[in-house]
């Protein structure tokens, strides 16, 4: 495990070098980082994940609100849970400093709204393929569509997730009519807004990533959206939580 002082100033993966110090300049360790790194958006829900998955949770960061725990899991490994804070450029910011500080391994528990109505409230999607239209990830240079690492992707589908194309993008709150309906014809089932990055940034940075969402919100039949209820979110962010677990505790072949 990386440590601040041990750490180089400089470190390359993939040939790309991490050209800022290693020393972070928006996360602040208070902890030992482990290399897994269970990365859910919302603090709120870092912090619930932590307190189920891991022994003695230890919080690793609070800066900026961008709360992080580690502790021992349930295979008695460390385990980091660290929230990235709402939409590409924040979670780019917290991929770059937790893979500089010695993460290795980078699953996204997060959550999403359902473009087909075929997927159900609640429903674990593993991103098996993600169209990179948010600005962050563009600027990183990803091409139109990005894939996570295989065999994490088979365990989130093991795990109990559907795999399934979604849509990263920039905005909640999208002004564009019939945007939707574009992202269907592409294939995706569901849009969210940092998956994008966080396989961006890790395939740089010589990382393995993936990610597996919930469908938070589902089309409705009167063309409103139906959300779920605030106390089922917080078994989803849960369920989330086991399902990227579950993905780090699957070994790898060689």
């Amino acid at each position: 495990m990386d440590s601040l002082s041990a750490a180089p100033r400089s470190l390359r993966y993939s040939g790309v070098p991490l050209e800022h110090a290693v020393r972070p300049n928006h996360l602040r360790p208070a902890t030992e980082l482990a290399e897994r790194v269970l990365l859910p958006g919302d603090p709120q829900r870092a912090l619930a994940v932590a307190q189920v998955l891991l022994e003695a949770p230890k919080m690793f960061n609070h800066a900026r609100g961008l709360w992080g725990y580690t502790g021992v899991a349930r295979d008695g490994e460390p385990l980091t849970v660290q929230s990235t804070g709402l939409g590409g450029p924040s979670a780019a910011i917290v991929c770059e400093e937790l893979i500089a500080l010695g993460a290795r391994v980078l699953v996204r528990i997060g959550t999403c709204g359902a473009l087909s109505r075929d997927v159900r409230l609640g429903e674990l999607l593993a991103a098996e393929r993600v169209l990179a239209l948010d600005g962050a990830s563009a600027a990183l240079g990803a091409d139109e569509a990005l894939e996570p690492e295989p065999q994490l992707l088979a365990a989130l589908v093991a795990a109990g997730a559907r795999p399934a194309t979604v849509v990263s993008t920039d905005l909640f709150y999208d002004p564009r009519e019939g945007q939707d309906s574009v992202w269907v014809e592409r294939g995706a089932v569901a849009v969210e807004m940092e998956a994008a990055t966080v396989l961006r940034v890790a395939a740089r940075r010589g990382a393995r990533a993936a990610c597996v969402v919930a469908a938070t919100s589902v089309p409705g039949q009167d063309g409103r959206r139906e959300r779920i209820a605030p106390d089922q979110l917080e078994q989803v962010a849960l369920r989330l939580g086991e399902a990227g677990y579950a993905s780090l505790t699957t070994p790898t072949t060689p």
